[in-house]
């Protein structure tokens, strides 16, 4: 009997034929309070499969964010040898259509508990490529899909979005800093986050009154220190911050400190803000347990595709919510177009964005638009980079057969 792979339509089964990934710049340079971008570089991953849809073949995209490195050796050498060697229908769902969940099962077999950053972030980013590639085959818009297997989605089709900024830039004057806050506000935001820690606490202070002053009041401020902090410099912060009644204070402590994250929260009576560089539920958790974290003000802030990919986001937000943290208090990593997705399908609290940073690896489709701080979900099939024009230039260097239905 003739196989009718390729053919438009849902009667057929769904196939991986191949999974690429290549290293790419960021190339800037900014910093933070702990680093520069200057080296950065990040994972783009194409999955090609055999599914065509609207006369295109279909192609999962995703890259690993921003702010850790590209991770192709371990995709290349175990990941993705995994999946192209697992029986191809144990990777569908009952639709007959990649299963993402099936896929990480596939991915995380022989692997050692513990150490999970080794392996979170390329597992992670081959299985939202996954989720890309699997929305796209159903023609539905990733958070679509996510709201459909997760909930509870996002009544009104708009989200909460913050603009982060304030880097440390060479010559930068306190009058920059006020120029580029004024720009966020025009463009819509009414939510800034800012840099602290890269200057003398002084000078700090100085920039985040100018931010607040621009903002309006400090419930439109966060601010991110990167985990930059040891004990007395995270109290002394904390006690100058106080004042401000800021939306939150960011990674105010090493990231897996969490005796220290305890006494900050002891001490400090407003919001705080962690889990970006947390890769696995057993670290969330013991944030949570450990860390004084407070289910009636902080802010949850996992990354998706560097923490295992989306599915296993989704049982950390619902790990959470049995801790006694609202949907709302969480705020994913990112920037980019697959955080969003999660915000979006699984009703969260909102999402950040980096305009004019990261190259096109920051922001989301060339028509998004803030309004009030509110942004419209897209409604492309899957994540959406086909909406992002200098980003998914990168993405069909990859794959050329995502334009075509060869």
């Amino acid at each position: 009997m003739a196989s009718d792979r390729g053919v438009e339509g849902w009667w057929n089964t769904m196939r991986i034929l191949e999974i690429r990934e290549t290293a790419v710049p960021i190339r800037s340079a900014m910093r933070n309070a702990v680093f520069d971008f200057s080296e950065m570089t990040t994972s783009v991953v194409a999955v090609i499969t055999d599914r065509l849809r609207d006369g295109r073949r279909v192609v999962g995209f995703a890259f690993n964010a921003t702010g850790r490195y590209a991770c192709g050796e371990p995709m290349r050498t175990r990941f993705i040898p995994r999946l192209l060697a697992a029986a191809p229908d144990t990777l569908l769902d009952a639709d007959g259509i990649i299963d993402p969940e099936r896929c990480l099962a596939v991915m995380s077999k022989r692997e050692k508990p513990g150490g999970d950053a080794e392996r979170a972030i390329p597992i992670g980013t081959i299985e939202t490529a996954l989720w890309d590639a699997a929305a796209k085959a159903r023609g539905l818009p990733l958070h679509a899909l996510l709201a459909r297997r997760y909930g509870p989605g996002t009544p009104g089709g708009k989200v909460f979005c913050y603009v982060g900024g304030g880097w440390y830039l060479p010559g930068q004057t306190l009058d920059d800093v006020r120029n580029e806050m004024k720009r966020h506000r025009d463009a819509g935001y009414v939510m800034i986050k800012t840099k602290v820690g890269g200057l003398p606490l002084a000078e700090d202070r100085e920039r985040i009154a100018a931010v607040v002053e621009v903002a309006g009041a400090g419930s439109n401020v966060a601010v991110d220190a990167n985990g930059a902090f040891d004990r007395d410099r995270a109290f002394a912060y904390a006690e100058m911050l106080a004042p401000f009644g800021l939306r939150w204070f960011e990674e105010p402590a090493p990231p897996l400190d969490f005796a220290l994250y305890a006494e900050i929260c002891a001490r400090y009576p407003h919001p705080i803000g962690s889990a970006e560089n947390l890769y696995s539920p057993q670290d969330v958790a013991n944030l949570i347990r450990f860390g004084g974290l407070r289910p009636d003000r902080d802010i949850l802030q996992v990354d998706p595709p560097q923490a295992y990919g989306l599915a296993t986001f989704a049982r950390i937000v619902a790990m959470a919510e049995a801790a006694g943290f609202s949907r709302a208090q969480i705020f994913p990593h990112g920037g980019n177009l697959m955080s969003l997705a999660c915000v979006g399908g699984l009703g969260l609290g909102g999402c950040e964005a980096y305009p004019g940073v990261f190259g096109p690896f920051a922001g989301y489709t060339d028509d998004a638009r803030v309004e009030d701080g509110w942004m419209r979900l897209p409604d492309l099939p899957g994540i959406g980079f086909e909406g992002q024009s200098a980003l998914y230039a990168v993405m069909r260097e990859l794959a050329p057969e995502a334009a075509s239905g060869m």
